[in-house]
């Protein structure tokens, strides 16, 4: 099925980013950070953890062969307001052995981050179909229907994207004076063993020496598994992840056209609040996930299962790509401390963050039954790479897509010359 595999990989592409401080304590410092430190841990399992079939350079960056049935993934970005002294940039980042990637790896300073491309097919024909919400039947009123045309000629629906949640990567090479950043060409990845847990320190020529001992490792996978229903609606179900601080599930999907060309696409979420794209996707906070909780946008830590409506199911017979988020806890450290005295100046040196998150997927499409549906039986396959989504990648404007790939194939339609 080669129109189908494009289409895959197609729904695969699109990411979008925007920096900011993690927030530190209670009091606001004075001054500083001289120096931003941002990791992000993930456990990666189901479909995207399989290594191949989703093109070469998603297996290259995943590091692994098809037998891989799960994947670590970190991604490690240092910003400073100081330039490198003397010569050119460098930093590197010493783990703990546990860690199993040797003394140190090297931060990269790169002369550009490279933009995300516009989609460069064929502009989607037919329309958009918007489901949210779990259950057996979508409710009155849905889906809403989008038609391509009117987006392709820049008349976006209001509160079609979501912009309560905006992506946060951290540091980037445009809103620090110096910048380095890892996964790089060194050929090192997270391993099957890897582990975070130990002391960290981070050293270079531009920034003041950041030291931190991390006590949370890597989330487990997710397990998920799909059932159909007599109604035509799908039970979706997964085991409870500790530390879990959240779910939530997408899915997108199609119904192919008489000459094999995308007829209606369609979007769903979990979200009971009509949330989609946007930030959804990325590494968010504890804080950011309980506000999210408390309007449902986001299911709570001890949900273990959701219901696909019929309805969204009927509107994508030839594919649908499913995946579920277990959003993750943060580890935050800055120096030097809080003042004891409260009217002390308080200029802080450095801050770093780890954020936590685990990610399954799924694949549902005539002839590809069960592809990267794991199952919850398999709790002890582990394998381990680097990430599947490529952290140098910078949008050229403020994302609105972001719901996995759709969004980035979405993205020239949404918001023309983006």
């Amino acid at each position: 099925m080669p129109g189908n595999r494009t289409l895959i990989v197609s729904l695969a592409l699109g990411a979008a980013v925007l920096g900011s401080i993690p927030v530190l304590a209670q009091r606001s410092p004075t001054g500083g950070p001289v120096a931003r430190y941002d990791m992000r841990a993930g456990t990666v399992s189901g479909m995207a953890a399989m290594g191949g079939g989703m093109g070469a350079g998603m297996s290259m960056m995943m590091g692994g062969g098809g037998s891989n049935r799960l994947q670590h993934e970190l991604y490690l970005r240092l910003g400073s307001s100081r330039a490198a002294a003397p010569g050119a940039p460098k930093a590197d980042h010493f783990m703990p052995p546990n860690a199993r990637l040797g003394k140190s790896v090297a931060l990269v300073t790169p002369r550009l981050e490279k933009a995300a491309e516009d989609w460069k097919g064929e502009k989607p024909k037919g329309r958009l179909l918007l489901f949210w919400g779990c259950g057996e039947h979508a409710p009155k009123g849905q889906p809403i229907v989008i038609d391509f045309a009117r987006l392709a000629a820049g008349q976006t629906p209001p509160g079609l994207w979501s912009t309560t949640i905006i992506r946060d990567w951290g540091p980037t090479l445009t809103n620090s004076k110096t910048f380095g950043r890892w996964p790089a060409e060194d050929g090192k990845y997270v391993k099957a063993d890897s582990a975070l847990p130990g002391e960290h320190r981070v050293a270079g020529n531009y920034s003041p020496d950041i030291a931190f001992t991390l006590t949370k490792d890597f989330m487990a996978a997710l397990r998920s598994r799909q059932t159909d229903q007599r109604s035509g609606a799908q039970l979706l179900s997964w085991n409870a992840v500790p530390e879990a601080t959240g779910y939530l599930a997408t899915l997108m999907g199609g119904k192919m056209g008489p000459r094999g060309d995308m007829g209606d696409m369609v979007m769903w979420t979990s979200s009971a609040t009509r949330q989609f794209g946007g930030g959804l996707d990325d590494w968010l906070t504890p804080a950011q996930v309980a506000s999210l909780v408390r309007d449902r946008t986001v299911m709570a830590p001890a949900t273990t299962s959701c219901m696909i409506p019929a309805e969204v199911r009927a509107a994508a017979p030839d594919f649908k790509m499913g995946t579920l988020i277990a959003y993750g806890p943060m580890e935050s450290f800055s120096y030097p401390p809080v003042p004891a005295n409260p009217k002390a100046a308080w200029v802080l040196e450095w801050s770093a963050r780890v954020r936590h998150r685990s990610t399954t997927s799924w694949m549902d499409m005539p002839g590809m039954e069960g592809m990267g549906d794991m199952g919850m039986e398999d709790e002890d396959d582990d394998r381990a790479s680097s990430s599947s989504r490529a952290p140098q990648q910078k949008p050229r404007c403020k994302p609105r897509g972001g719901l996995g790939g759709l969004g980035g194939m979405l993205g020239g339609i949404v918001q023309p010359g983006c």
